[in-house]
């Protein structure tokens, strides 16, 4: 529905372009309004805008309303003491079951609704929609992520288990192991492990990862105080707030040397992976990274290859500026990676 004061201003602003010798059509399409719209809002022979008369309109009551008494009996019954902490999906049956009835189930929702009644009822803790917390990494080892992943044997069933950090800043996969089982045990030495090889000069990263078991047992925690790391948890029965972890399984699993029929034994599978975290880290071009390799990203290599490519392409531009209609292509380098971004900060992006 249209203000009259907009309408007022869309049809003289037509006008204006018709007079000036615009075709109407035209100039309706640009303002967003179709000629018959035009037509009804002023019609030919009227001087004034048309107002729209919907909101004036007398509209008849409907056969079926609820009286004035009902409404207050709704309103009443569901502030009885007895019903005061049920919801009318509770009070209706209950009413049925003294053989009283008063309207349906769907108009005790409305009544209440309408007198601003439709609150939490009861003493339980009303639903809460949790957010996902979110994470910025502005160089190496700001933000650690670690997650677990199957990996098949060729016996049906049975599998071992990859054990992966992951840092966000750089996507670098800081360390692994392969075992047999999932535990806390195994998963306090992998911390301990990658602590111990890559944080230098008292560097603690902050350590996010979902809510396994092996995540949040005893052991894990009190490697994690012990060490002065500090964890973060995806929200519980969510499985997207740890997706960098994720993303890189995914290309463990599908890349061409993925040995779909599994793994011979546990010696196989560490050697594969091995092999696997060495291209990942020094080889593959990473896209999110604009096309360098983990490795370059997180030692500081990266900007320099960057300006490099930056440098090329301007001399190609140079030597052939008739090929170039704008810009040549970005090769900035990647300052701050955030892990679970607010969604304000996506749109003001």
């Amino acid at each position: 529905m249209t203000a009259p004061e907009v309408r007022i201003q869309v049809v003289e602003d037509i006008e204006l372009a018709v007079s000036n010798g615009a075709r109407r059509q035209a100039a309706c399409a640009i303002m967003g309004i179709a000629a018959t719209t035009f037509r009804r809002w002023k019609p030919p022979g009227s001087e004034p805008v048309l107002v729209d008369q919907r909101p004036n309109a007398m509209r008849p009551s409907p056969s079926n309303q609820l009286s004035e008494r009902e409404r207050q009996r709704i309103i009443s019954v569901c502030n009885e003491p007895v019903f005061s902490n049920l919801s009318p999906s509770q009070i209706v049956p209950r009413l049925a079951d003294q053989g009283v009835y008063i309207a349906s189930e769907s108009s005790f929702y409305r009544v209440l609704k309408s007198e601003g009644q439709l609150q939490h009822r009861g003493r339980a803790k009303r639903k809460q929609t949790r957010l996902p917390t979110t994470h910025i990494a502005e160089e190496p080892n700001d933000v650690w992520m670690w997650d677990i992943t199957y990996l098949p044997t060729r016996t049906i069933g049975r599998h071992y288990y990859l054990y992966m950090i992951e840092d966000l800043y750089s996507r670098y996969g800081v360390h692994w192991e392969v075992h047999e089982t999932e535990s806390g045990e195994f998963a306090s030495t992998l911390i301990a492990q990658a602590v111990l090889k890559c944080c230098k000069n008292g560097e603690r990263p902050l350590l996010h990862s979902d809510n396994g078991s092996p995540m949040k047992s005893f052991t894990m925690r009190a490697k994690l105080e012990a060490l002065g790391i500090k964890p973060s948890y995806s929200r519980p029965r969510v499985s997207n707030d740890n997706p960098y972890i994720e993303s890189m399984f995914r290309t463990v699993k599908y890349c061409p040397q993925w040995p779909s029929q599994g793994f011979d034994s546990l010696n196989a599978a560490r050697n594969w992976v091995a092999s696997f975290i060495r291209w990942y880290n020094e080889e593959h071009r990473h896209s999110a990274l604009n096309y360098i390799t983990p490795g370059q990203q997180y030692r500081g290599e990266g900007q320099k290859l960057l300006e490099a490519r930056e440098d090329l392409y301007q001399q190609a531009k140079e030597r052939h500026p008739s090929r170039w209609s704008g810009a040549t292509r970005n090769w900035q380098a990647v300052n701050a990676v955030a892990l679970n971004p607010e969604k304000k900060a996506l749109l003001a992006a």
